[in-house]
């Protein structure tokens, strides 16, 4: 917080020497200032002009205020000359730059002068002027130490140039400003639709909101937060400069449904606070850590999708009007990119599938058919071969084209499995057991299905069969070196009722050689594992 100021108050239009009405009539002053300037000394004329020009010129508040502090404290031999900046509520003072001593206790109305800065018609703040350094009274002042009615009108000359300064500072700084957040949503759409070989999923989308909104606001936080079953909204996706130990609390933390602020950015409306810790509307305890914060609705066509929060933190300064209306800005766009990216992803991943599935049929149409037929072939050459010899080798070829195509047939499965989040069958869960294998046995096990495995097979015959697969996996890993894993929902049991039947095989092994886990394994391979279950009916 600013120093509080001991002088009059500047909101007061009855303090110091008087309060223009209008933008015209702080024209019309002005010229009577100059006009009775001119009749006047004339001493610090040029260097009133040069003043004015330096700080016309310059687009930095900082620097303006300072220069005008300065400059009223030259031009009227003033000990003490003090910029007071009010906040945006006009209630209290936001900023107080000084120059020179100030003076003891409450100067009366003729030892200190007030002059107001209004900026497009709005109260900006005031200049104020005390101590009259002695022997620089000018005028009519009766004594040394009075300010005159010269350095009256200096210092209406001087606030109304300090006007339209800042004024044009104030537009340059917000140009500025709308400049960042523009860029910045512009950043955000380009990192969402970026493709995959850049890790674009959705994590990483909500991650780069919540780092970019954070950046631009220039908050300690920035989360995303997603609404859950139960009504309440979770944090999914954090960017801090707190502690590790506020981030590990803040991730995954919940606003509880009945939250106050919750009702509101389920509506579509944002929420500001300037202390969000004592905000009573906040009944999170994540709302502990942070002051200034503004909750803003992600919102596309219609629908709210979530909420991007960015929090400063405690004794932070607030969020200005603009401030507020960019993030809310920002957060429309970036609820935009978020639909935009994922439906982005949506259409690579149908690209991905479609190419499965023309490879899957092409297998199925060219390659199979053409394996099949050659296994005809080889057959009849077989009947009709006359030695014994020819006749064998013709049935293993005849053997290996059929493993082939069992082999194709499980790649064909293996392409048409669907997405990762989608509710996986028998078959493609059977062939994730089979793939885990692979780190243990040193190859991928074969895999072969008879019949409609996902047809026939419920789901809690499911469960134990893929279960199965992978202790048999584990077992024959022991002692071989390959796998081979028949799942047949065609087989007939041993009393006679249609069922499942799950057979594991080992291969290799014989030498004693080490597997895939680096163990060794036992002379010979193991016996097959076999499991059965009768179909639900």
């Amino acid at each position: 917080m600013p120093p509080a100021s001991p002088f009059p108050d500047p909101t007061d239009p009855h303090a110091g020497a008087g309060v223009e009405g209008s933008a015209a009539e702080l024209a019309e002053q002005t010229a009577q200032s100059l006009r009775h300037l001119a009749g006047g000394p004339l001493s610090r004329l040029p260097q009133l002009l040069e003043a004015m020009v330096a700080i016309g010129s310059d687009l930095d508040v900082h620097r303006v205020l300072h220069r005008i502090a300065e400059t009223a404290a030259s031009l009227t031999g003033a000990r003490y000359a003090a910029v007071e900046v009010l906040d945006e509520d006009g209630d209290g003072l936001r900023d107080l730059i000084t120059h020179g001593s100030p003076p003891e206790g409450r100067p009366s109305a003729p030892f200190a002068l007030r002059v107001p800065i209004k900026v497009q018609g709005e109260l900006f703040g005031s200049v104020f002027l005390a101590g009259k350094a002695d022997g620089a009274a000018a005028g009519s002042a009766a004594r040394a130490g009075r300010f005159g009615e010269v350095d009256l009108q200096l210092l209406r000359v001087l606030a109304t140039e300090a006007g339209i300064a800042m004024g044009n500072a104030r537009m340059h700084a917000a140009a500025r400003q709308r400049r960042r957040w523009i860029d910045g949503a512009a950043s955000v759409t380009t990192a969402l639709l970026a493709g995959p070989e850049t890790g674009s999923t959705t994590e990483h989308a909500l991650t780069v909101v919540a780092e970019k909104g954070r950046e631009l606001a220039e908050a300690a936080t920035g989360a995303v937060l997603l609404p859950q079953p139960d009504g309440a909204m979770e944090v999914v996706a954090i960017s801090t400069e707190l502690p590790e130990s506020v981030r590990a609390e803040a991730y995954g933390g919940t606003i509880p449904p009945e939250s106050p602020v919750l009702h509101r950015i389920h509506a579509g409306q944002a929420v500001f606070s300037d202390d969000f810790a004592a905000d009573p509307r906040s009944i999170s305890p994540l709302s502990r850590h942070y002051g200034p914060t503004m909750l803003l609705p992600l919102r596309s066509g219609g629908r709210v999708l979530g909420a991007l929060a960015l929090c400063r933190a405690s004794g932070g300064p607030r969020f200005t009007q603009l401030e507020r209306t960019l993030g809310t800005q920002f957060a429309s766009q970036a609820a935009l990119a978020l639909v935009l990216a994922d439906r982005h992803r949506d259409r690579e991943r149908l690209a991905v599938y479609e190419d499965r599935d023309r490879i899957a049929r092409d297998l199925h149409d060219l390659v199979i058919q053409r394996l099949f037929a050659t296994g005809m072939l080889l057959e009849s050459a077989q009947r009709t071969a006359v030695l014994p010899e020819v006749k064998e080798g013709v049935g293993q070829a005849v053997d290996e084209l059929d493993a082939t195509i069992q082999e194709i047939r499980t790649a064909i499965i293996a392409l048409q499995q669907g997405p990762p989040e989608a509710p996986a069958g028998p078959r493609t869960r059977i062939l994730r057991e089979a793939g885990a294998a692979t780190a243990v046995l040193g190859t991928r096990p074969s895999v072969q299905f008879v019949g409609p495995v996902d047809a026939r097979v419920g789901a809690e015959c499911a469960r134990e069969l893929v279960a199965a697969v992978g202790r048999a996996l584990a077992e024959v890993a022991r002692t071989a070196t390959s796998a081979r894993v028949v799942v047949d929902a065609t087989a007939t049991l041993a009393d006679g009722r249609e069922g499942v039947r799950m057979t594991v095989t080992g291969e290799g092994g014989e030498d004693g050689d080490g597997g895939g886990d680096g163990q060794e394994r036992a002379n010979g391979p193991a016996a097959p594992v076999v499991w059965e279950r009768p179909l639900q009916p």
